[in-house]
């Protein structure tokens, strides 16, 4: 799976995510980070990549299409904790799953929401 992740991914994520085999674009370091939320976006809509962020911000977009998209919003968040809320959610949903689902991972609980199919 492509997977897009912000300059707020723990590394160890990344490398993980690697790993596991998907192809994935991280922009730290680059001359990408900290682009513009909407750049971001219209990058890993227009490149067909699942989004990881901590930015809360992209949860107005849970209504329209979309690759997937997780944002992780945590109480007092750490690498570690970062990194388990990413892969559980990831576990929770096959590759073919995400399109369309916008999943918030909190501190415990999650919500998800799909676009509807038109």
């Amino acid at each position: 799976m492509k997977i897009f992740v912000d300059e707020h991914i723990p590394l160890m994520t990344v490398q993980a995510l690697r790993m596991m085999g998907h192809d994935v674009r991280d922009i730290r370091g680059t001359p990408d980070e900290g682009m513009q939320d909407d750049v971001l976006w219209e990058m890993a809509q227009r490149e067909g990549y699942l989004l990881i962020t901590t930015d809360k911000g992209f949860m107005h977009y849970r209504t329209m299409a979309h690759h997937g998209v997780i944002i992780i919003r945590l109480r007092r968040p750490n690498r570690h904790r970062i990194h388990q809320r990413i892969m559980q959610a990831l576990r929770q949903f096959d590759d073919a799953e995400w399109p369309g689902l916008l999943v918030v991972m909190r501190d415990i609980a999650q919500s998800t929401w799909r676009v509807p199919e038109s």
